[in-house]
């Protein structure tokens, strides 16, 4: 694990870790904030209430024939009032709008809260009611409480991936430490894979063939083919792959010919029908993964004296590269591409080589269609 994929790895968990804690806190979050709307509410309501009996003993107070020659009606910062008829006509207000039906005790109306005191019939000035408006402050909570849990889901974020941060740091020295067994492992072995192969060659000049020659040969083959992946594996992230011109049909006759000893063994036969100078740009790299992965689980998954279909053609601008087999078929086609996934334990192999297939052709844009009926095999069908 890189620092980059550490740092990788641990915003994505501290995202969802806070995003998840964030879930299982809104509910409370949001009964709370409704438990302190409800008390908000009350008071305001208890306050207007209040504020009605000051007025109306202000109004009690007032005395038409004494000194005082008009009444000075109350007015608050945060409030307006008013009093108004039986069928709620202004008689003097500093309420702009009213409600259209309105009974006496509190109302909610939009962002806007009224409260409604009936008074004794004609005693203040004719009126019926004593109207008191205020503006609602339960915006001011909603805010508060979205500040809250803003706040709670930095909070959680930067705790979940520091924790994170720390958790990955073991693995990372751990797979650091892996990487660089395998590739002194991969260097360690290539050298004595050359050896051998160089020397199969030797021998079976010199010799002549022979049946057990033939089977340490195709032994080495497919232990080279796993080490080509296993060495694409370990370099690909840091390795660039260039294109280039490549003559697939010629390419793919070689790699064709490398396979015939791995088949032979089984009593394969592979059936090439490959139209000439067919021109591709690519990576040769890249391209013999694709072919020897899919050449060599053609012959593995293939019942023995069976036969493998090999196509190469030009098809609608491009190239046309088909693989047919005649064996047992793939159960679950959607998961060979898996990284170790393996359908025939038996069979041996690491299960990475389509894998390492999957991520080429997404890379490339190569559009792979695969056919497949269990025991009767399978037809893997590539568009360059």
């Amino acid at each position: 694990m890189t620092l980059e994929s550490r740092d990788g790895y641990a915003l994505k968990y501290g995202i969802i870790y806070a995003l998840i804690i964030a879930a299982i806190l809104i509910v409370p979050l949001f009964v709370y904030m409704q438990l302190v709307t409800h008390i908000n509410e009350a008071k305001n309501e208890l306050y207007l209430k209040n504020l009605s009996y000051k007025i109306i003993a202000k109004m009690d107070k007032y005395k038409p024939s004494g000194q005082d020659a008009y009444f000075d009606f109350p007015r608050y910062n945060e409030t307006k009032a008013g009093l108004y008829d039986e069928n709620f006509h202004p008689i003097f207000s500093l309420i702009d709008d009213l409600p259209l039906i309105m009974t006496k005790g509190y109302y909610t109306y939009d962002n806007k809260r009224f409260f409604v005191q009936p008074l004794p019939q004609k005693r203040y000035f004719d009126a019926d009611y004593l109207i008191i408006e205020s503006e609602s402050k339960n915006y001011e909570i909603y805010q508060v409480g979205l500040l809250i849990g803003l706040l709670i889901l930095v909070i959680l974020f930067f705790i979940s991936y520091f924790i994170f941060k720390q958790f990955a740091q073991p693995f990372e020295k751990v797979n650091v430490q892996l990487d660089n067994f395998m590739k002194d492992s991969m260097h360690e072995i290539n050298t004595p894979l050359s050896i051998i192969n160089v020397n199969i060659d030797l021998f079976a000049m010199k010799n002549g063939e022979n049946k057990y020659l033939t089977r340490i040969k195709a032994a080495s083959k497919t232990l080279s083919n796993i080490y080509n992946d296993m060495d694409y594996l370990i370099k690909q992230d840091s390795v660039k792959y260039p294109k280039e011109s490549i003559d697939f049909s010629a390419f793919l006759i070689d790699r064709i010919d490398y396979f015939q000893v791995v088949a032979s063994q089984r009593a394969i036969m592979i059936e090439a029908d490959i139209e000439k100078d067919i021109v591709i740009y690519f990576n040769k790299t890249k391209l013999q993964r694709i072919i020897d992965n899919t050449l060599s689980n053609a012959i593995k998954y293939s019942y023995e004296n069976a036969s493998v279909e090999v196509g190469l053609h030009y098809h609608d601008k491009g190239a046309l590269f088909v693989v047919r087999d005649y064996g047992v078929g793939i159960e679950k086609p959607a998961k060979i591409f898996e990284r170790y996934y393996r359908e025939d334990l038996d069979k041996g192999g690491f299960g990475i080589g389509l894998n390492i297939v999957k991520k080429i052709i997404d890379e490339n844009d190569i559009t792979l269609d695969i056919i497949s009926s269990l025991k009767r095999g399978s037809t893997f069908t590539y568009k360059f």
